[in-house]
């Protein structure tokens, strides 16, 4: 295995600038850290993350927690991650993919009792968050993909809710519609208290009002069976709603179908919108949905930079950012058929 000595010397400079090029430890000109990263690849040089961190205390180690969904990792979840790897990378950390079990934060002492991580960024944050509390407690860097109730002392980026919830309701208003319902994910799909599903409720039903649109809440599906279910429910009870927000992928699939089982068909008798998901998954569909698509890879970015802020300059202020998702409309939108249509 090649030495960083070699590396040094195939670049034509001190071994320790080649060092701090590669562990960015200070600052290196770009045409320099250029050249060392290329000698590094001719030479395949890796450098020992071990060894480095009994040098300097720190691994450039960064933990990503993630308590993955019962339907496991989707293309939405992957961007997230995706993004954060890059970012993190792109400053001389590793990012750790770390899945969670049955006790979070047994877990949690566990690995950075290890001293194998520099510090922690935590994704599916849920209102009240046991892991990001016992972080701070314990004096580990932390930075949220995400937000608890309070977290004006963490550093976070997440969804907008409030401005995604404005937007998607203009959407529908605009097209003529006077009445919206939204499915949230059912119950154990995700975390208790799991912060984007009770804010995109929230403020779905704040923006309904606002606008003085007819709002269904309360209904919930993960799967395309429940989406079946509580959208046969949903007619029964509201037959006047012509628009509907769908928080699950899976879920959006069963309501096409319950609507075609009705002799109807998305959009001409129900406007049909996905919330929190990619443009992606939105092509996939017959029609292609309009969706409103998360921010993933900038919130992804947005929190690895967060933390490695932090772990660089600890005495800063918290960063908080919030990013809206982004309205794609799709064939699924449509002005409200006329009354009487067969999926009634």
């Amino acid at each position: 295995m090649s030495s960083l000595r070699e590396v040094a010397e195939r670049a034509r400079v001190a071994v320790s600038t080649a060092s701090a090029a590669l562990n960015g430890t200070r600052p290196v000109a770009a045409e320099t850290r250029r050249r060392v990263e290329q000698a590094a690849a001719d030479l395949g040089y890796r450098p020992n993350a071990l060894a480095r961190g009994l040098v300097s205390k720190r691994t450039r180690i960064l933990a990503l927690l993630f308590p993955a969904p019962h339907h496991g990792f989707g293309l939405t979840e992957m961007q997230f991650a995706t993004a954060a790897a890059e970012a993190a990378k792109e400053r001389g950390y590793h990012l750790l993919l770390s899945p969670e079990r049955d006790d979070p934060v047994e877990e949690l002492r566990h690995l950075t009792g290890l001293g194998l991580v520099d510090g922690v960024l935590v994704m599916e944050v849920r209102l009240d968050d046991e892991r990001v509390e016992w972080l701070a407690g314990a004096g580990v860097p932390v930075a949220m993909i995400g937000r608890t109730r309070e977290p004006d002392g963490v550093d976070h980026a997440d969804i907008d809710f409030a401005r995604t919830a404005a937007d998607a309701v203009a959407h529908v208003a605009g097209l003529g519609h006077r009445s919206l319902a939204f499915f949230g994910h059912a119950p154990g799909a995700y975390a208790e208290q799991y912060g984007p599903a009770i804010r995109a409720a929230g403020e779905f039903a704040a923006a309904a009002a606002q606008a003085g649109l007819g709002y269904v809440g309360g209904l919930r599906a993960s799967t395309a069976d429940e989406g079946r279910e509580a959208y046969g429910r949903l007619v029964g009870a509201h037959p006047e709603v012509t628009a509907l927000a769908v928080m699950s992928d899976q879920a959006a699939v069963g309501v096409i179908s319950a609507v075609a089982a009705r002799g109807g068909r998305v959009p001409h008798d129900l406007t049909l919108m996905l919330v929190l998901s990619s443009s992606r998954v939105a092509e996939m569909f017959h029609p292609r949905l309009t969706t409103l698509e998360p921010p993933s890879a900038e919130l992804g970015r947005l929190g690895a930079g967060m933390l490695i802020d932090r772990l660089e300059d600890g005495s800063r202020e918290p960063r908080q950012r919030l990013v809206p998702c982004r309205l794609v409309v799709g064939d699924s939108s449509a002005a409200p058929a006329a009354r009487g249509s067969a999926a009634r």
